[in-house]
């Protein structure tokens, strides 16, 4: 049974998203604060996070438990659930590390579908391959059985949305990869700001430790390529 983590500071909907989510299968542990929820993840982290972002008195208490969260894990999913929904805050929360942005008002069947394609994501990295998934393009090593990659020797982490979204553009090298086969191979359904975010941040990542990096390329009004050596 998989465990999510529930970070809401509003007590009905706390109990109503309990209810719903144990009905399908999945074992719910909730919190109404930072505090509390930040003592549960130093003890264990769940296999699944969702956070509200304002938090009691704290307007932006999710933000700083998201980043605590990646701190302690690069791989864990984590998902903002806000009644928030502008460009601002979804560009921060992905720019922090969480690897999907919803607001309140989807449906239930909504949610389901995007908590169930971050779980199939971090069920394939952990399956056994029948090959060795792994490849070299340049500088650039991805080892897709245990999530990893490095540029230049150095290692990048990723989180598993922006793991697969990079996956989906170094392995057809040269290929234009448009928004569409991007969310499709990622398996997630999200809008333009939030693939280009996603983009971004890796961009950033990379040139971290590289400040001339350059090889994700935008082509405007297509999608997003690998830059051909």
């Amino acid at each position: 049974m998989k465990h999510i983590a529930l970070v809401e500071d509003d007590q009905a909907l706390r109990e109503n998203y309990i209810a719903a989510l144990n009905q399908h299968g999945y074992h719910v542990n909730a919190y109404a604060s930072r505090a509390d929820a930040e003592r549960a993840f130093a003890m264990q982290l769940p296999d699944l996070a969702i956070i509200d972002i304002g938090l009691g008195e704290e307007m932006d208490g999710g933000f700083v438990l998201c980043q605590q969260l990646r701190n302690l894990s690069q791989t864990l999913p984590i998902i903002f659930f806000t009644a928030r929904d502008n460009d601002v805050d979804t560009i921060s929360g992905l720019r922090l590390g969480a690897d999907d942005y919803l607001t309140k008002d989807i449906s239930l069947l909504h949610l389901l579908a995007r908590i169930g394609a971050l779980f199939r994501r971090t069920e394939a990295l952990q399956a056994t391959p029948k090959t060795d998934d792994s490849m070299t393009v340049g500088d650039l090593f991805i080892d897709a059985l245990r999530m990893k990659l490095t540029w230049q020797t150095q290692p990048i982490d990723l989180t598993v949305t922006e793991f697969w979204m990079l996956h989906a553009i170094v392995k057809h090298q040269g290929h234009v990869k448009s928004r569409q086969q991007l969310m499709d191979e990622s398996q997630m359904v999200v809008d333009d700001t939030t693939i280009t975010s996603h983009i971004k941040r890796i961009r950033k990542k990379f040139m971290s430790v590289d400040a001339q990096f350059d090889y994700i390329e935008t082509v405007y009004g297509m999608g997003y390529r690998w830059k051909q050596y």
